[in-house]
């Protein structure tokens, strides 16, 4: 496993490793996912503090926990975006409308 997850009462924070491609978003999703079902979680916190690389896919496993817990009245939340590259994907993408993001 690429990433870590870290689960505190309803809250799974996934720290997403240097460079979110096609093969960790795989990862994360299923996992994710396997953890949001049996914690049942409220809130994804996606830790971007050590990315410096993300593609599409990862774009996908965000808006997809986004449709996930959107169905149970959850969200989801981006902290420590310290990549430029990362924040203009965002900003492309349209994410900062769709999520939570808490910068330092």
């Amino acid at each position: 496993m690429d990433f870590q997850y870290e689960v505190k009462g309803r809250n799974l924070t996934i720290y997403v490793p240097g460079e979110l491609d096609h093969h960790v978003a795989s990862q994360i999703q299923e996992q994710a996912d396997l953890m949001i079902s049996t914690y049942r979680i409220q809130t994804v916190i996606f830790d971007f503090a050590q990315t410096e690389f993300m593609d599409s896919s990862g774009i996908g496993v965000i808006l997809g926990r986004c449709r996930n817990l959107g169905f149970s009245g959850g969200k989801v939340k981006a902290v420590h975006l310290k990549s430029e590259r990362v924040r203009k994907i965002f900003s492309m993408a349209g994410l900062y409308k769709l999520v939570s993001v808490e910068e330092d």
